[in-house]
């Protein structure tokens, strides 16, 4: 790999002089284009072999549809690509006025606060003191689905923060995932018409079980480590408070001196990782489709904030030459064995919003918004971001005064020439709009070499080409060592969410495709797919490089990084009249001094009454309120209740899927009718526990904190038995 810090050469110029370019004539197109008859009877020309020539809106034909127009091999992207432009601005319009993508999203106020300085290494003011808190405002959304979509959708999740900075608003628009599908932004409205609905029928809505999708996949190689991690069930996460959050691009922290150290973002919950398996996701949808918004609201309400660390990867140019892969390619991360992550902050959601479309819906993230010491890559994905954003606000918002929207508004402050404009909420006051001027005080701000943004100052040369680097095409690699890091039950979820999505996909040749990208990752989660599809081994794709192994990574895995305790969750309890009442009080108590929360399920949303008399309201009636919607659950039951909930499907459903869903279950003795019913009795394992007495309750309680059983998907799943 060539090294980071010296421009690529271009090579040596011809030494024979520029020949003299002929005079330029009118072309004929006339052998080139045959002319047909539209169904209205307009004129359509299309290239001569039926296959039409890609052109712009303008009629001028594209060789390259692949890469944007960048200096030098690495280097940065070339204002001049009009395709580029055209193509990223007609898609970030296609839609008004909900959000192309990230259109189903919820927000909540916090703030930033720092543990650890960053001054050696950023003049950032952010960075600067120990202590201090910045207000942040944080949405989290859906990639592919509509506003009216549903939140337990296989997808990305946006992770965007808008922190308000002393000086300016810093946007760090990420994900909970580190990598992306592409690598050069030109090819982003193509995965997003790609995974949205098929335009022609206008569904699957929110899901990328359809052959739209893969097949764009199957012709993209190096969206496959992207795919190892949507397939997996980091796209379907239980909380947002327990997933990660990652800035995917590495970005540049730049000293007073200049000087750059390269920076990779994470936000890492403190309550731990957890996430759904995919028939559970299905139900809460069904059940309850706010799921992820409801759980936001309940906790910040209930004064149980939502809290992350920021962690830091720092590396310089040394590291990067030396790097195995290229530090530019947003399809690739940097395990964290390598570059340790450091917490130097945390943030934490403590406010709802006062009203949604005001703020949530109103806010504009812009990934160029960086303060003073933050800078950016030569990522060409980041490069076209910076591009795309402000455009796509601008659309979205009405024009160019979004900013005088107050939930975008700076709270530092402001002092700039611009003026006018659609929506104009202030001006700047006194007779000089311009700069220079000589009005002296009177004549406004002016700029200050000082203070003020300044870019990393960086050679840079080159032939002006489109092209992909070289250090660009290891597609297999990363997504094999994501693979390896899962735990086994992990693993199979990767294989029966690839069975899923392409048993949707019509076309054999397309799945017989993907399957062929798998074997260049895994041989076994090759043949689990080829299996679960009735397929063929077809052959390996051609890998522009051959996958080489990389040691697993414990970060990686969601099971590997789970909670401390069971702070946080909650607990379904489904009581009946004549529960006992001290059991029931005894589970109360353990699940509070655990920082978890419960609800009160019964027969009737009146409630029960308990076996020393004491009535109990209920949160839910049993018909509303399935095990999905809970991460354990408890059934308190007299010997009669238990006779009547016996019979009813929706209580034999809440046992069925509280087991098959691996949860831990809590029971009393007298509820064994339930179980027998629903056709579980003989099944119970260590991870159905019964509560006699109010002394078991503890070690229940406990045993929580595992969140499932994972020994028993491997009974109750038939591909797991294949």
């Amino acid at each position: 790999m060539a090294p980071r810090n010296t421009p690529p050469s271009s090579g040596k110029k011809s030494a024979e002089s520029p020949k003299k370019a002929p005079r330029a004539v009118a072309p004929d197109f006339s052998d080139s284009y045959d002319e047909t008859q539209g169904e209205g009877g307009e004129t359509h020309q299309i290239a001569s072999g039926d296959v039409p020539t890609l052109t712009t809106q303008q009629g001028a034909p594209v060789a390259d549809d692949q890469n944007t127009l960048r200096i030098g091999d690495r280097g940065p992207a070339a204002l001049e690509d009009f395709h580029f432009r055209e193509k990223i601005f007609h898609f970030d319009h296609e839609r008004i006025p909900e959000r192309v993508v990230h259109a189903r999203g919820y927000g909540a106020h916090g703030f930033f606060e720092l543990t650890k300085s960053l001054s050696d290494v950023t003049r950032a003011d952010i960075f600067q003191r120990v202590g201090e808190r910045t207000p942040v405002f944080v949405r989290f959304s859906t990639v592919a689905g509509s506003k009216g979509s549903f939140d337990l959708a296989r997808d990305v999740r946006g992770f965007a923060v808008k922190l308000y900075t002393r000086e300016g608003n810093w946007d760090l628009v990420g994900n909970n995932i580190p990598v992306f599908f592409i690598q050069d932004p030109i090819k982003f409205p193509d995965l997003i018409h790609a995974a949205k609905p098929e335009p022609d029928r206008m569904f699957p809505q929110a899901q990328t079980a359809h052959d739209n999708f893969w097949d764009f996949i199957s012709l993209t190689p190096e969206s496959f480590h992207m795919i190892m991690w949507a397939m997996s069930d980091r796209a379907i996460p239980r909380s947002f408070r327990f997933m990660e959050g990652f800035g995917v691009h590495s970005f540049r922290l730049l000293d007073a001196d200049g000087r750059s150290t390269f920076v990779k973002f994470h936000w890492k919950p403190k309550l731990g990782l957890q996430s759904v398996l995919w028939n559970e996701a299905v139900k809460i949808n069904g059940a309850d489709p706010d799921f992820h918004r409801r759980d936001l609201w309940d906790a910040i309400s209930s004064g149980d904030f939502p809290e992350w660390e920021l962690g830091v990867q720092l590396f310089d140019e040394g590291f990067a030459d030396q790097f195995a892969f290229d530090v530019l390619d947003s399809t690739k991360l940097i395990p964290e064995e390598e570059v340790p992550v450091q917490i130097v902050g945390r943030l934490v959601l403590d406010r709802t919003v006062d009203n949604f479309f005001a703020e949530t819906e109103q806010v504009a993230f812009c990934t160029q918004n960086v303060p003073p010491g933050i800078d950016f890559s030569n990522d060409p994905l980041l490069q076209g971001r910076n591009f795309s954003y402000l455009d796509t606000q601008i659309k979205r918002l009405g024009g160019p005064n979004f900013t005088h929207i107050p939930i975008n508004a700076p709270k530092c402050p402001m002092a700039h020439f611009q003026q006018d404009g659609h929506m104009a909420m202030r001006n700047p006051v006194g007779r000089a709009n311009y700069e220079p001027n000589s009005w002296g005080a009177e004549g406004g701000p002016r700029e200050n070499p000082v203070t003020g943004f300044r870019s990393f100052e960086e050679p840079v040369e080159g032939t002006k080409r489109r092209l992909r680097p070289e250090s660009f095409a290891d597609h297999y690699s990363q997504a094999r060592q994501f693979f390896i890091s899962q735990t086994p039950i992990e693993q199979k979820h990767i294989g029966d969410a690839l069975v899923f999505e392409l048993s949707k996909v019509e076309r054999p040749d397309i799945r017989s495709r993907v399957v062929s990208h798998l074997m260049n990752i895994h041989d076994d989660l090759a043949d689990t797919v080829a299996n679960g599809l009735g397929l063929p081994l077809p052959d390996a794709a051609t890998a522009a490089r051959p996958t080489i192994h990389l040691e697993p990574s414990a970060a990686l895995s969601i099971v590997r990084n789970g909670p401390p305790d069971f702070g946080g969750r909650k607990v379904g309890i489904y009581l009946t009249d004549g529960a006992d009442a001290g059991v029931f009080a005894a589970l109360v108590k353990a699940i509070d001094k655990e920082k978890a929360v419960y609800e009160v399920i019964a027969p009737k949303i009146g409630g029960v009454t308990l076996s020393d008399g004491a009535k109990v309201a209920a949160k839910q009636k049993i018909d509303g309120a399935p095990s999905v919607l809970f991460d354990a659950v408890v059934i308190i039951a007299s010997a009669d209740g238990a006779a009547l909930i016996a019979k009813d499907a929706a209580s034999q459903d809440f046992v069925r899927d509280a087991f098959g869903h691996c949860k831990f279950i809590g029971y009393s003795p007298e509820a064994m009718p339930l179980f027998v019913k629903a056709g579980i009795a003989d099944d119970l394992d260590d991870g159905c526990m019964e509560i006699g007495s109010s002394n078991d309750v503890a070690g229940f309680v406990t045993a929580c904190r595992a969140l499932r059983n994972w020994n028993r998907e491997l009974k109750v799943d038939m591909d797991a038995r294949a």
